[in-house]
């Protein structure tokens, strides 16, 4: 007897959670929609242009994603939202030229003299590969010019993480400083449709991975 009430009791709650499963699998479909549409913002947050900020501040990237940046910065020169413009580089390119000269050259050749004038250079070592690690290099070039209100300009993918890490790095180096973040479009990634190209989608998979890990660990 008490083998059949255990059979039949089994049985009760096999109904009862079969029922429940089409809502799971229901709820499981409008969050994977949901991410798919909205998951590409998730990465984004920029902030409103101020009236005019000391300098923008343009953030080493991929190639693509550097003249992205630069091309951002230099559209904030030429809208006076700021004065100036510092470019993080390496000390050397590849094949041991000093990078500053090639970078003011091919700034010059591009934006005219007047604005290329505008740009500093600030050498960040090899040993720098992270956000956080540049952000504390950029740094000391920021204090030397005694800047108090920069710009960071960064892809739209990257600014979210890079807004999260610049503003906990300034609150501990120079709580003076005011800061605002310039995301601008990078051709390595569409915020709509992300999943349905391989580069966005990998774009999104490591920044999404890297923003979730400073989220939790800083």
């Amino acid at each position: 007897m008490p083998s059949t009430l255990n059979r039949t009791e089994a049985k009760r709650r096999s109904r009862a959670s079969l029922r429940w499963l089409p809502w799971l699998l229901a709820a499981v479909i409008v969050v994977v929609v949901c991410f798919l549409r909205w998951g590409g913002e998730l990465l984004i947050a920029g902030d409103s242009m101020p009236k005019n900020a000391n300098a923008a501040v343009i953030l080493q990237g991929s190639t693509t994603g550097e003249k992205a940046r630069i091309v951002g910065a230099f559209r904030l020169l030429q809208q006076g939202v700021v004065n100036q413009a510092l470019l993080s580089v390496p000390p050397e390119s590849y094949w041991g030229e000093a990078v500053p000269p090639i970078a003011h050259a091919y700034l010059e050749k591009n934006y005219g003299a007047e604005l290329a004038g505008k740009v500093d250079f600030c050498i960040v070592g090899p040993g720098v590969d992270s956000t956080e690690q540049e952000a504390i290099a950029l740094d000391k070039c920021i204090r030397e010019h005694a800047w108090k209100s920069i710009v960071v300009v960064t892809s739209n993918y990257h600014s979210r993480r890079a807004g999260i890490i610049w503003r906990k790095m300034i609150g501990k180096l120079d709580p003076s400083v005011r800061l605002w973040i310039n995301e601008v479009p990078d051709p390595e990634f569409q915020p709509r449709g992300w999943w349905h190209v391989r580069l966005y989608a990998k774009t999104w998979f490591f920044e999404f991975t890297k923003l979730i890990w400073t989220i939790l660990f800083g």
